[in-house]
């Protein structure tokens, strides 16, 4: 059964065919919700806004027009609307990695140095999106993350696709300038003075 024909049978009172409509895109819609919440250090919340963001739709079925967009890319449109309103709520002051109560947790088959600069890379990857303008970094990550085109996000984000594709370049370049400094290792000629060992 198509997306279109279980939403045509739920419109008609067939409530329970929400759940397997629900099924086919919870993994999606919480993967994009996780990582839209990482960069301000609240995943803990990702759960709850995926519940919300089911809610949401399920209450606006009846305005949801095919004619205008697929399913899917409707509810990322309300995913990312309630991720937004989330952070506008906690952008009250900055929240904690011992408040979210998110504590990163490496792999046992890594050595302990591996683990904290592997941490040490995802935390410094996280903060350089986190930096961005709101639109390049959603962009950023319903391409990378979710793998969707750029007419999906395009309509997601409500934006041309030749200006996702300028948020795109302009998130990358960004995330490489800041990351840029922190990956470059300087090679030492050998100096006067210094000894080489």
């Amino acid at each position: 059964m198509t997306d279109s024909q279980m939403i045509r049978e739920i419109k008609e009172g067939n409530t329970e065919l929400y759940s397997e409509l629900m099924r086919r895109y919870q993994r999606k819609i919480m993967a994009f919700i996780y990582h839209m919440l990482k960069s301000a250090q609240l995943e803990l919340l990702a759960e709850d806004l995926c519940s919300e963001t089911f809610y949401k739709a399920f209450r606006s079925l009846h305005s949801f027009r095919e004619v205008d967009a697929s399913f899917s890319t409707w509810l990322y449109t309300i995913a990312r609307n309630t991720v937004l309103s989330e952070l506008r709520k906690q952008k009250t002051g900055n929240v904690s990695l011992d408040e979210t109560g998110y504590v990163p947790v490496a792999s046992p088959e890594i050595v302990p140095e591996q683990a904290i600069l592997r941490n040490e890379r995802v935390v410094m990857v996280r903060e350089a999106i986190n930096n961005l303008p709101e639109k390049q970094r959603s962009a950023l990550i319903l391409r990378e993350y979710d793998q969707l085109d750029y007419q999906e996000i395009s309509t997601i984000l409500g934006q041309s696709v030749s200006a996702v594709k300028s948020l795109l370049f302009r998130a990358r370049s960004s995330v490489k300038n800041q990351l840029e400094p922190y990956y470059y290792e300087p090679v030492y000629e050998h100096a006067e003075g210094m000894k080489s060992r």
